[in-house]
């Protein structure tokens, strides 16, 4: 019998300040995705955004990006950022 672990979901508060800007149905749907990626943790590969950020992992939906990391030991996905990839590489 496979064993299936539940993640906790954590946002930072500037992820939710940016998903209020973004048009709701696309909110929501990136909020989703939040939720299934909490909820299959243990099924994911999740690499490393760069080798100075190791514990930092990202998922694409459409053209945004989540970034986020997981606690194994807290049983924690914690979403760090939300962000159109546009955005990204524009910069500051």
């Amino acid at each position: 019998m496979v064993s299936m672990v539940w993640y906790r979901l954590a946002y930072r508060p500037a992820v939710l300040d940016d998903l209020a800007k973004i048009e709701k149905a696309m909110a929501q749907r990136l909020l989703d995705k939040t939720k299934w990626l909490a909820s299959n943790v243990e099924n994911l590969r999740h690499e490393p955004i760069s080798r100075d950020l190791p514990g930092l992992s990202k998922y694409a939906v459409g053209e945004w990006r989540i970034f986020y990391s997981i606690d194994q030991n807290e049983h924690l996905l914690d979403v760090h950022m939300i962000a159109n990839q546009k955005e990204l590489r524009a910069g500051p």
